[in-house]
């Protein structure tokens, strides 16, 4: 199997080329300019989105059999767009997906990759160790106090998946304080930050809770929620309580340091099971 893998930003990509490395598989990667930090995987290549049809080309040369899309990837600025020739077919499709929503687009580019003779691989697929577990990641769990925070938390982020939104939303208190969109997750956090402490918590009396989820009916081979160092101290800037995610459906980045970060703060993170329950676990 030869893998392209098409690297956005973030951690997460560099994990997924180190695994299929370690599988022995053939590797070529793509670097999106600018999301992807350059220079990270040695021998690459590098491409705008608009470029896309140049990717297409290099990826048919270099004997790529199979794509893996990981990491994060701004949403194209359509208005100032400029496609190579490969890239024009596809415009007019693109274009359509893309105010339907973030899934819409992604499946559309999927289906281009297929149309090309690419199998898709899902990144936790090749790197399975990366995915949350069931039950609390470090010392500490769900306490009852903070259940029905978590509990509403998940149902908001569910809401807003479902219209292709975003995947995460933060509730304290009782009351939603932020759901993700297009600013993404450390950016909501930092938002929470700056709402008044009557509505958040605070670093000596914590309170509320980030649900990441799945969007119902997303594409589970690309843009699966994914928990950080970054995510724990923004959140725990927040004065949160904890991090919640299904289980088996999220990526844990540098778990070691997401865990020894979450125990210094006190700051729970679980995975819920996948099968819904009457209850948020502990």
């Amino acid at each position: 199997m030869h893998i392209g893998l098409v690297a956005g930003g973030g951690k997460l990509p560099a994990y997924v080329a180190s695994a299929i490395r370690e599988d022995g598989h053939d590797l070529t990667v793509m670097e999106i300019d600018p999301d992807c930090p350059p220079g990270q995987f040695g021998t690459s290549l590098r491409y705008p989105m608009s470029k896309f049809g140049k990717m297409l080309k290099s990826f048919d040369k270099a004997g790529v059999t199979h794509v893996c899309l990981a990491g994060t990837v701004g949403r194209p600025d359509f208005s100032t767009f400029k496609p190579d020739l490969g890239a024009m077919r596809y415009l007019p499709g693109t274009l359509m997906a893309a105010k339907e929503g973030d899934d819409a687009l992604l499946r559309h580019v999927m289906a281009i990759f297929e149309s090309r003779g690419f199998a898709i691989v899902s990144a936790q697929s090749l790197c399975s160790s990366l995915l949350l577990d069931a039950g609390a990641l470090g010392l500490h769990g769900l306490p009852d106090a903070h259940r029905e925070d978590a509990q509403r938390a998940m149902e908001v982020a569910r809401i807003i998946g479902d219209r292709d939104i975003g995947q995460g939303a933060v509730v304290a208190k009782g009351i939603v304080l932020a759901v993700e969109a297009q600013e993404g997750t450390d950016a909501m956090l930092e938002r929470v930050s700056d709402l008044p402490k009557a509505l958040t918590g605070q670093r000596d009396r914590r309170a509320g809770v980030l649900a990441k989820r799945l969007k119902p009916g997303q594409d589970d081979r690309v843009d699966l929620p994914t928990i950080g160092p970054e995510t724990v101290r923004l959140a725990a800037a927040a004065g949160l309580a904890g991090i919640i995610a299904d289980a088996g459906d999220a990526f844990v980045i540098d778990r070691s340091e997401t865990v020894r970060l979450a125990d210094e703060a006190g700051l729970f993170i679980v995975g819920l099971p996948k099968k819904p329950a009457p209850d948020v676990p502990n």
